[in-house]
């Protein structure tokens, strides 16, 4: 297993309800429980930490145990993007992978700067093989590009922010 895919399902655990989640597979066993919520932040956050104990059947190696703790700086950028209210968000209509372009070739739908109409196309999500274009909804120019290419979003999550004309 990929330290990428223990780092997404602690942050999976991380949003849900459960208190405690085991995996185990081929060998490998992963365990996560959540800890105490009660450990408070300088902005006054609620901050959560997980554990994870990764054993595998490696000889002479023991239980490694990592702790990660949310960054505080993305909570407080996230912060000032919700406080703008002159801007439009477009978000994702589903849980996917984003795209913004339409092959790894091919240039980009929008960039930092574009001017967008109702009906552009300002990327695509691909959820279950299917390649869902994305309109901008909005007349405007696009502010900000808030995800990566290729990174998997979530249902509702901020794609863009429009300055709206």
């Amino acid at each position: 297993m990929k330290i990428q895919e223990i780092r997404e399902i602690i942050k999976l655990i991380d949003q849900s309800t459960l208190d405690e989640f085991s995996y185990e597979s081929e060998g490998t066993k992963i365990k996560l429980k959540k800890k105490d919520k009660s450990s408070v932040s300088t902005t006054g956050a609620a901050v959560e930490s997980s554990s994870i104990t990764v054993q595998t059947p490696v000889v002479e190696a023991a239980p490694v145990q990592v702790t990660e703790t949310p960054k505080e700086t993305v909570v407080e950028k996230v912060e000032v993007v919700v406080e703008d209210s002159s801007l439009h968000k477009i978000t994702s209509p589903m849980v996917g992978t984003f795209y913004q372009s339409s092959s790894p070739d091919a240039a980009a739908y929008v960039q930092v700067g574009s001017k967008v109409s109702t009906d552009s196309i300002v990327c695509i999500v691909e959820a279950m093989k299917l390649f869902n274009e994305i309109e901008a909804e909005v007349n405007g120019e696009i502010v900000e590009i808030l995800v990566k290419d290729g990174q998997l979003v979530e249902y509702g999550q901020p794609l863009f922010l429009v300055k709206s004309v």
